[in-house]
């Protein structure tokens, strides 16, 4: 049963990755917290409930582990962005150019909500999850999951 449960864990993978991404903003925090998540995860495999859903699980406790880590982690990554944006730059062609302005534009939109819109927004804009399975994920009511998404989408037009 065990090993049934680690393989269907190894197909959440991507989108646990996905959504690590949205959460931490860089590559290697993604990938720490993805490893972190499953090491936890299997660590405590005896705490799932059989029947209730393994991919929630994951999520909440990539969520957790995150805000746990961001509670700790107080410094910010400005020379990491101002380094990445200067690379991102040398790229040929005024299209190219363009889109990646744009898209670091959204992501610095999405980046800048805070953490509980940002997590509502990964889940029910990105992950495609229901209103109903996202505030299950985030252990809220529903109405509070309305109200986040809410204020994170007047949050993102008003930084147009």
């Amino acid at each position: 049963m065990e090993d049934q449960i680690r393989e269907q864990m190894i197909g959440y993978i991507p989108r646990l990755r996905r959504f690590a991404l949205t959460l931490t903003g860089h590559d290697a925090d993604a990938d720490d917290l993805v490893q972190t998540t499953y090491l936890k995860a299997i660590e405590n495999l005896d705490k799932w409930q059989v029947g209730s859903r393994l991919d929630s699980w994951l999520f909440r406790i990539a969520q957790n582990t995150w805000l746990n880590t961001v509670r700790h982690r107080k410094v910010k990554s400005a020379f990491i962005e101002e380094k990445e944006f200067m690379q991102d730059n040398s790229v040929d062609g005024e299209d190219a150019v363009i889109q990646k302005s744009e898209l670091k534009q959204v992501d610095k939109g999405v980046q800048s909500l805070p953490s509980d819109q940002k997590t509502a927004l990964l889940l029910v804009a990105v992950e495609g999850y229901g209103y109903q399975e996202a505030a299950e994920i985030l252990e809220i009511p529903i109405g509070t999951l309305t109200s986040r998404l809410a204020r994170a989408r007047q949050n993102l037009s008003e930084m147009r």
